[in-house]
């Protein structure tokens, strides 16, 4: 066996890092098809046998799913795909997806062993997507099939990847399951809010649609506290999951005399996402929500950031300008968005800062700036920018987008439910063991909790919630029984 491990793995120093094709920016610019393509079976082998099999393999202890993936990569080398894909779909309901999203470089991959020593990472991530397309292609991705029927009916609110996510777990212990969201379709963020150059919403749509075949039930254009309350909600269900994720944009907070130019992160990507999926958006049609021949500055330098500046171009704005308060190694987004939006044409002002938009209430003229420098050391650890003095200077632009983060919703108010406790933050109060939130019955989950945060987080929250809800059950059911006899 030893000989065996040897001869197929342990070949990050023969074999160098290759990761996927990637098309060509002239070409990507043209459309809104994914950049990547998939890996060739043999590709995928080798690369998969770089992994050195560490005896504490640090990019598992990264991923937020704590996925075997010394162990996949190990069977993917040895051509047993469909092992490999069972055991990485063991922890992670939805790996072709946090293959395409997640930043690797940032969890996973950047915590690999062999790219500390010089060698560069294995590609994980590539490698999780080529084995769960590969397992759709062939027929591996089992249907749900509960071993038997449970009688309690669970009800969650939202259709992002916590919520979904957890529909899968529960559904699996044989729980009747419905979720509700305020959208048209299932997904949320992954429908909404990413963009089809990096997540094409068919590999959302088929994951939604194995749910509804394995029995979970959608009531969609449902939004709680408006078409049903939640009080209605627990009635009809023997548990609630919220799983609501963050939506409301924090605030430019600048002077602005034109508002009509300035656009929220979200709205611009629903919109463009909308329209991709081919229906009819009055604010994109009318050009309110199109970038073309405009120029655009986007303030911000995270994913969702990188997400806003790329679709510009693609919508053909005739300059897109991305403003960032800090440098870049000290921006939240990948590495890799960034690198793919340089080459796509996007420029980068590092350590700039928006002062005031410049124009009237007809036209955006300009975001004027000021310069930054990193100055001591924040509670979080990074240096805090502070203002160069006499540094202003005005970036011209049409359009301005706004993607500084998202706040929680006040769903206390929203919802009539003054009882449901908040954290400090915004965001809903849970028990961080089980995930019950102050009301009896409802847990949450996701960026309803955490804040806005990564889809892979979301994913593993909406498993443990899924654990605390059946583990809550069982003990009620185990009551029953004793008071019964």
């Amino acid at each position: 066996m030893g000989r065996f491990m040897a001869e197929r793995m342990l070949k990050f120093v023969a074999v160098d890092r290759i990761p996927p094709a990637k098309r060509a920016p002239k070409a990507r610019k043209a459309d809104f098809d994914e950049i990547y393509a998939d890996f060739p079976v043999v590709a995928a082998a080798g690369q998969a046998a770089r992994c050195s099999q560490c005896g504490v393999p640090f990019c598992q202890s990264h991923c937020p799913l704590s996925n075997n993936i010394p162990d996949w990569l190990k069977l993917s080398a040895e051509g047993r795909l469909q092992e490999a894909y069972e055991l990485s779909a063991a922890t992670n309901p939805m790996p072709e997806i946090c293959g395409r999203i997640c930043p690797q470089d940032r969890l996973c991959e950047g915590a690999c062993v062999i790219e500390q020593s010089g060698h560069g990472t294995v590609t994980i991530g590539a490698v999780e997507k080529h084995l769960t397309e590969t397992a759709w292609r062939e027929g591996w991705v089992a249907p749900i099939r509960p071993r038997r029927e449970r009688p309690e009916h669970i009800g969650i609110v939202g259709a992002g990847p916590a919520g979904l996510t957890a529909a899968e777990a529960l559904r699996r212990r044989g729980y009747k399951v419905t979720i509700y969201d305020r959208y048209d379709r299932a997904g949320g963020l992954l429908i909404y809010g990413i963009p089809n150059f990096k997540l094409e919403k068919h590999v959302v749509a088929r994951r939604v649609a194995r749910l509804e075949e394995g029995g979970v039930a959608f009531v969609l254009n449902c939004d709680v506290g408006r078409d049903v309350s939640l009080a209605e909600l627990r009635a009809r269900h023997d548990a609630l999951l919220i799983a609501t994720g963050v939506y409301k944009a924090k605030a430019l907070g600048v002077p602005a005399a034109a508002n009509a130019a300035l656009l929220a992160a979200m709205t611009y990507l629903t919109a463009a996402n909308r329209v991709g999926l081919g229906d009819e958006v009055e604010a994109f049609t009318s050009g309110a929500l199109d970038a073309k021949g405009k120029r655009v500055v986007v303030i911000g330098g995270g994913d969702t950031a990188m997400d806003c500046v790329r679709t510009a171009v693609r919508q053909g704005a005739r300059s897109v300008t991305c403003l960032y308060r800090r440098d870049r190694a000290n921006m939240p987004g990948s590495r890799t968005e960034v690198d793919n939006a340089e080459e796509e044409g996007v420029r980068f002002e590092w350590l700039a800062a928006p002062r005031a938009l410049i124009g009237d209430a007809k036209k955006m003229k300009a975001v004027r700036a000021v310069r930054m420098r990193l100055g001591a050391p924040d509670a979080s650890g990074r240096q805090s920018p502070e203002e160069a003095p006499d540094s202003a200077f005005d970036v011209p632009a049409d359009l301005v987008i706004e993607a500084l983060g998202f706040d929680a919703d006040d769903l206390p108010t929203l919802w009539d439910e003054p009882e449901l406790a908040l954290s400090r933050w915004g965001t809903l109060k849970i028990d961080e063991r089980t995930f019950a939130t102050s009301l009896p019955g409802i847990y949450a989950a996701g960026d309803a909790v955490r804040g806005a945060s990564l889809v892979v987080w979301a994913i593993k929250e909406g498993r443990e919630a899924a654990d605390g809800i059946h583990a809550m059950l069982e003990a009620r059911a185990a009551s029953a029984r004793v008071a019964a006899e």
